[in-house]
């Protein structure tokens, strides 16, 4: 009897667009930095080549601002095989130079602003690639206490697991410490000097070096020329200021001051802000009167109004032991079981700014249809709701709604020469286009955050 075969299944080109997936020389370089901590990295600028700066393009905001070409993402892309052929062969033969980078100040706070360079098109999509080829390398030696700028970590990951490891541990002193203007004070030298301690690949360092010395445009289109720090905005500075403040804080803090303490000790960094907390007095102020000293041997400084010892224990409760850390306000009180726990809450500063800026929002933009606007003030309220939303802070999340509902009532009245709303007519609208109510969800914790 013949056996009946079934008509073999056609087989179909692969259409998968592989410039939307993770390069697999990428994992290579993780596990062996994982494997080898002291091993040093060589013929990093070969690994420069076209999957990879396509793989990095398509991760690129198309919303992004042009820099001082004017070219953005969309015009680039339309032409995207020809210049990257293109870029690829400046690179190889090192005639590559950087562009002015464009600075643009942005409102960080009331009276201040924080200064972003928006380098090139061009520059961002090598700096993308050069930063996953150090993040591949660094994510295996950076300590899991580390959260600023890194892949599947964030604010609340910090604020979160540093609330577990204060209530659980035995700790009775705090030390919060920020940096002045550290992103302006980078040491060029010391910082390639670290780089090069797992990078041995001249041409390499001496790529992200032309970026440390590229010129800044001013918004007054005058030109400087840095002979320190980096610009906040760029695709590689994250990476460089996870890699200098891991050497001079973090490796520092795990090897050297971490054993030489008596009690318990512990480290939550995030960016250039981080938290100490000691068992005893003793090792929090040795550690306190030594940081601005080990700070100033890599050029950085301490802000003085943001660095401050203080006893923080269940023991001691009180208005004066608290202490702020990216927008919380951490202090201890008793449960409605009459236990001590720590809880957080929106720092009155933060408050302040969220305020000011909800109310600027709606004063500008009253024209819009109402739906609309109120469409776009939820998407704000939501995401102040989802970082905010701990236990214990309900009546702080009620704060921006209810400036929400006053703002909204002052400037829609002024949309013409007459009073058009009531406050039963704004109350009545509202429960129509409802706009988003505090509510806190519990959020559980990441199994993988255990650090301690």
């Amino acid at each position: 009897m013949t056996e009946v075969r079934s008509p073999q299944r056609q087989l179909m080109p692969d259409k998968a667009d592989r410039g939307n997936h993770e390069p697999t020389f990428l994992r290579g370089i993780a596990n062996k930095a994982k494997r080898r901590p002291d091993y040093r990295f060589k013929d990093l600028s070969r690994c420069l080549d076209k999957p990879l700066l396509v793989y990095c393009f398509r991760k690129l905001n198309r919303k992004s601002a042009p820099g001082v070409d004017k070219v953005t993402v969309e015009e680039y892309g339309k032409n995207l095989d020809a210049n990257l052929n293109d870029l690829i062969g400046r690179l190889k033969r090192e005639s590559y130079k950087a562009k002015l980078v464009r600075r643009k100040h942005i409102p960080k706070a009331p009276g201040k602003t924080r200064p972003l360079g928006i380098p090139a098109i061009e520059d961002k999509l090598v700096q993308t690639a050069v930063s996953a080829l150090l993040s591949a390398i660094y994510e295996q030696a950076f300590y899991p206490f580390s959260y600023g700028y890194r892949p599947n970590r964030g604010g609340r990951d910090a604020v979160d697991d540093l609330t577990v490891r204060m209530q659980f541990g035995r700790f009775g002193y705090v030390v919060e410490a920020d940096i002045k203007g550290f992103f302006n004070h980078l040491d060029h030298d010391v910082l390639l000097k670290m780089v090069a301690h797992r990078v041995d690949d001249k041409r390499f360092i001496r790529l992200i070096n032309k970026w440390l010395k590229a010129g800044i445009l001013e918004e007054d289109q005058s030109i400087q020329y840095p002979e320190e720090g980096t610009p906040q905005g760029g695709s590689i500075s994250p990476v460089l200021a996870n890699i200098y403040l891991h050497y001079v804080v973090d490796d520092w803090f795990q090897r050297v001051v971490k054993p030489r303490c008596q009690g318990d000790a512990v480290l939550c960094r995030y960016a250039d802000d981080f938290v100490c907390g000691f068992q005893y007095q003793r090792d929090a102020v040795r550690f306190y009167n030594v940081l601005p000293k080990r700070l100033g041997k890599f050029n950085l400084q301490v802000a003085e109004d943001k660095t401050n010892i203080l006893r923080f224990s269940r023991f001691a409760p009180g208005l004066k032991n608290r202490f702020t850390f990216l927008g919380f306000e951490f202090y201890w009180s008793t449960d409605k079981k009459g236990k001590s726990r720590l809880f957080k809450r929106t720092s009155r500063k933060k408050l302040k700014i969220v305020k000011a800026a909800l109310k600027e929002y709606v004063k500008k933009h009253r024209h819009m249809k109402i739906p609309l606007l109120i469409n776009k003030l939820n998407r704000k309220l939501q995401g102040h709701y989802n970082y905010f939303g701990v236990v214990g802070n309900l009546s702080a999340l009620h704060v921006p709604y209810s400036c929400v509902v006053k703002a909204l009532y002052k400037w829609l009245n002024r949309r013409s020469q007459r009073k058009s709303f009531t406050w039963d007519r704004l109350k009545s609208l509202l429960s129509v286009i409802q706009l988003k109510y505090p509510v806190v969800k519990y959020q559980p914790a990441k199994q993988q955050r255990v650090w301690w």
